[in-house]
């Protein structure tokens, strides 16, 4: 059972910074592909980066790639989610996910573990 939280989420400027946390509680944690994804109104909830341990291997859809960085350390329990130059269109809530086994890293569904989500609004 992996429980997770995440923090850092907020009003901002566009072309402006924004650091999400994702604190996980279980055991294994290096064992589980953390992914964050976001929802925004009236929209279904999309892909936004994806990072394994074993091996290290990061992922991003192709709208954030260059603007976003995702890390973890496995010794805090520990997601985050770098972004910067943010834009209007980022505007979601954004959701941290963790998965044990995948086919599709980019595929909510697989996912079996998701926190409540942290606001993230843009203004132009």
């Amino acid at each position: 059972q992996v429980q997770l939280a995440e923090s850092g989420g907020g009003l901002v400027q566009a072309g402006g910074s924004l650091r999400l946390s994702c604190a996980a509680s279980g055991r294994d944690f290096s064992n589980y592909a953390m992914g964050w994804f976001r929802q925004a109104p009236g929209k279904e909830r999309e892909f936004v980066a994806m990072m394994r341990w074993i091996p290290i291997s990061t992922y991003y859809a192709d709208s954030v790639k260059g603007r976003i960085t995702v890390s973890r350390d496995n010794a805090k329990n520990a997601l985050y989610l770098q972004m910067n130059s943010l834009k209007p269109e980022d505007t979601a809530i954004y959701y941290c996910a963790a998965v044990r086994r995948y086919i599709n890293y980019s595929n909510r569904n697989e996912y079996d573990y998701w926190g409540q989500g942290t606001q993230v609004t843009v203004s132009s």
